[in-house]
């Protein structure tokens, strides 16, 4: 049965001392969460979080990775690097990431296999914008992505992907789909799995909401048959914040 999981992405905050002094507070906290629970630190941050996460429940992932082995490129992270660092998963084709920095969906495709062959496990982002959600377009484009990203993915790997769906309207915006919509692309992400590979591989797959998740709507949303956690991004900075959103009740 899939796995339910909780991540924060702390994007750009978090300093290697406030990182650690995080997860010191939060890790008495959540002894029986209901999930998993995953940090993604700043690359720097990494291993003050896998440090200070030691004994508890508390896994590391990263926020990116390149796809080549190592090489020139100047700034990236290689899965050598991110799986000995402590991390096991892996966050691929965030909106930002796209918006800001030229993600593509070829890229994301390649980033997902190189994470699977490495051993991590990738949260492949997808999404519609305001202008496609309001053209009527949103399952078209998140067909588009889904199909891209899991292109070459192998059935027997296929559960270790954690699909992320996040508006990117509601990224940071106050602005949240409703449990009803969240839930309804996230069927239709289910049903895409379903042709892609079959209707039991589909069941194991986890998929998170992503999109100004926050403790006055998390149970909600987490009350949905097909949504299995969420990808947290200001709501994972408070200590208390975090806690709540992993102790949801569903």
């Amino acid at each position: 049965m899939r796995k339910t999981i909780i991540a924060g992405n702390w994007k750009m905050n978090m300093t290697p001392t406030q990182g650690a002094a995080f997860v010191n507070e939060l890790k008495g906290r959540i002894d029986n969460a209901p999930c998993e629970v995953l940090l993604c630190p700043p690359a720097i941050t990494i291993p003050a979080v896998v440090e200070a996460a030691k004994g508890s429940p508390i896994e590391v992932g990263a926020q990116e990775m390149h796809q080549a082995k190592g090489g020139a490129y100047t700034g990236k992270l290689s899965t050598d690097m991110i799986l000995d660092a402590g991390c096991s998963f892996v966050i691929i084709g965030h909106s930002e990431r796209r918006q800001y920095f030229g993600e593509t969906d070829a890229g994301v495709n390649l980033k997902t296999l190189k994470a699977l062959a490495a051993g991590l496990r990738p949260i492949v982002c997808v999404g519609e914008t305001l202008d496609e959600r309001d053209a009527g377009e949103t399952m078209h484009r998140v067909s588009f992505q889904v199909w891209g990203a899991l292109a070459g993915v192998k059935a027997e790997d296929a559960a270790k992907v954690v699909i992320a769906y996040e508006p990117v309207w509601a990224i940071g915006t106050g602005r949240t789909a409703t449990p009803e919509q969240a839930q309804e692309v996230h069927a239709h992400i289910r049903q895409i799995l379903t042709e892609r590979f079959d209707a039991a591989t589909a069941a194991e797959i986890t998929l998170q909401y992503g999109g100004s998740v926050k403790p006055s709507n998390v149970d909600e949303l987490m009350a949905k048959p097909d949504v299995d956690g969420a990808l947290v991004g200001g709501a994972s900075l408070k200590v208390e914040d975090f806690q709540r959103l992993v102790m949801f009740k569903a």
